[in-house]
């Protein structure tokens, strides 16, 4: 553990950035920017906040090398879980066909 001392300072201004962009956030949610834009701001601002908290708050920015290699082998991984579901869910032919009750029972009144 690191015996860095970080001033209070720097967590009230972290800590208000953290509100600064909740508000926007929630100000972005009302504008319509497009099915995608909205997305995309919408992600930026919520991997910010979540950078902020990783450094500051966890102590990251002010760690050794070791817990910074496992953080971003952390990030490494959850990529990795992402871009396989991803390519999976791509991957698959999802035209659905539609079936009535009536083709569903047909092969079982061969037994009745």
């Amino acid at each position: 553990m690191s015996d860095y001392l970080v001033p209070v300072k720097t967590y009230l201004l972290v800590f208000f950035g953290l509100l600064i962009l909740t508000g926007l956030t929630t100000g972005v949610a009302f504008i319509d920017l497009g099915a995608e834009f909205n997305t995309i701001v919408a992600l930026t601002i919520a991997v910010v906040k979540a950078l902020l908290v990783i450094l500051f708050f966890m102590h990251v920015k002010y760690s050794g090398g070791l817990t910074k290699m496992v953080i971003v082998a952390g990030f490494f991984f959850l990529a990795l879980l992402i871009a396989f579901t991803l390519a999976d869910e791509l991957t698959r032919n999802w035209s659905p066909q539609v079936h009535g009750w009536s083709t569903l029972i047909a092969p079982l009144r061969i037994w009745f």
